[in-house]
């Protein structure tokens, strides 16, 4: 029992076990050493002379997509969009804006018309959202897909993490209930999961098959969890992949979708990296399931999907507006009612990171003032990314023991380690997985913080790490190169 158990109302011992029980890896153990190491560093710049007794002098940061802390910089639009929608009484200087300030006009324009639809950014919005705001998702789902969508059935949440924290509340109805979540997957699902009491049902991705699906493994494990009494519900499907950075075919998505029909199984897209596709395009599963319905008429009809989609990926990085939003396809009217009044319960997503979200589904478009220097900013953040990616996949084409799949996607690669013996009986001396042993001392030794594969679920007799490719630059990444070739020389066998 903890010490202090006798002295306060709350103790380690009788808080919410569920809450307890959760684990988040992207920000446990290594993410708390990597700011100790942080704020080390900054106590001891110039004038003080650097701290020795670290072997670097920068932390990189390669254990959380988060673009604007590794240095992204905002898209101009955006913030200044921001700025007005902030401080209103700015508009009424309209020609210091343009001529002093660099302001274009559809800035101007965009922030009135948000102010219209909002008020104030300081006051609530309807719970889902200002309609205005999801009128603009609506039509930015329509043009991305060529199908109707209804701004009724949007949803603006506190970013797609939110919006996943609903539906997870409104389909989780007992301990019994499970939801099939892709194995590796972001923690966030079975951290859900756990503080909800309910069941994780997991299902692996081939990563031979460059990270896809196999209907066949999600039957089986779809069919066991109902033979232990697990009342399965739903299907999470995250595409373009994290931690894989893998995009699924169509095929693949096809077969989900048939599945969840088949099963009954209310689809759950997170989609949030759509935009961040190096090989190949895009295809939403709205869009799939449509094609499918259209081909067969009937038969899909009664499929539940939900998509999300953040302002906090993609080539926006705006994590701290916390914008986002959520798409519902053949839901019942009354669960939409029961959704609503759940986030009613919230008040309402933050206003500023609602209007985020409308700048990214309605951006300035070729011939409007602010197109010029938005492609640019835009185009010049996708291809830093690329690049940086094809640096580390390089990179770990040349270390031994390591294999990776070529960079599809999202913002991550996931690479598979096969580590000495002797590191793997090291790490079991000090209570570690050997994954885990592994990127702690990296971290150590480089100042390069990554996640190990435990932290996203493996499987058994596999070894990962996953490392974004956000922080600006490459040279970071031969500090992980001559890291590896010290680390397997060391524990040589």
């Amino acid at each position: 029992m903890s010490s202090t158990a006798q002295l306060r109302a709350l103790n380690i011992d009788n808080i919410n076990p569920h809450v307890r029980s959760a684990q988040y890896a992207v920000r446990g153990e290594l993410a708390i050493r990597s700011e100790e190491y942080r704020v080390k560093l900054q106590k001891t710049q110039p004038p003080t002379p650097p701290d020795e007794s670290l072997p670097f002098d920068s932390v990189i940061s390669a254990n959380i997509g988060n673009p604007q802390q590794l240095d992204q910089k905002p898209i101009t639009f955006f913030r200044q969009v921001a700025s007005l929608v902030e401080y209103p009484p700015l508009l009424e200087k309209e020609d210091v804006l343009i001529n002093h300030l660099g302001y274009k006009p559809d800035v101007i324009e965009r922030a009135r018309r948000l102010l219209a639809g909002v008020k104030s950014v300081g006051a609530y919005s309807q719970s889902h959202g200002a309609p205005i705001i999801r009128q603009s998702v609506a039509r930015f789902i329509e043009e991305r897909d060529g199908y109707p969508a209804d701004f009724n059935n949007v949803y603006l949440s506190a970013g797609a993490s939110s919006g996943v924290n609903t539906l997870m509340h409104i389909i989780c109805a007992s301990p019994e209930t499970g939801v099939l979540v892709p194995i590796p997957q972001y923690p966030l699902y079975t951290a859900t999961l756990s503080v909800l009491n309910a069941r994780c049902v997991p299902y692996y991705l081939e990563e031979n098959k460059h990270w896809g699906t196999d209907l066949a493994s999600i039957r089986t494990a779809y069919e066991k969890a109902k033979s232990e009494g697990t009342e399965v519900r739903a299907i999470v499907v995250i595409n373009p992949g994290n931690p894989t950075g893998a995009s699924l075919s169509e095929a693949d998505m096809r077969s989900l979708v048939d599945f969840a029909a088949q099963e009954k199984l209310v689809l759950l897209a997170d989609e949030v990296y759509q935009t961040n596709v190096f090989v190949g395009a895009f295809h939403s599963f709205k869009k799939v399931l449509r094609d499918m319905q259209k081909a067969n008429p009937g038969k899909y009809d009664n499929l539940e999907l939900a998509s999300l989609h953040s302002i906090s990926k993609g080539m926006v990085g705006e994590c701290g507006h916390r914008g986002g939003y959520f798409e519902l396809v053949g839901f019942d009217k009354q669960v939409q009612e029961q959704i609503y009044k759940f986030i009613s319960i919230q008040l309402c997503p933050p206003v500023v990171g609602q209007c985020m979200v409308d700048c990214m589904v309605n951006p300035p478009k070729p011939g409007e003032p602010s197109h010029e220097l938005y492609k640019q900013e835009y185009d010049g953040i996708f291809n830093g990314l690329e690049k940086r990616a094809t640096a580390l996949y390089d990179a770990f084409k040349q270390m031994e023991g390591v294999h990776c799949e070529n960079p599809q996607g999202a913002m991550y690669l996931f690479p598979t380690i096969t580590l000495p013996k002797r590191a793997v009986e090291q790490a079991h001396k000090e209570g570690r997985s050997p994954d885990e042993f592994y990127c702690l001392r990296m971290l150590d030794a480089t100042g390069v913080c990554v996640v190990p594969g435990s932290g996203f679920g493996q499987k058994e007799g596999t070894l990962h790490f996953r490392t974004t490719f956000l922080a600006p630059g490459t040279d970071w990444v031969s500090r992980i190169t001559e890291f590896h070739k010290k680390f397997m020389n060391e524990f040589r066998d």
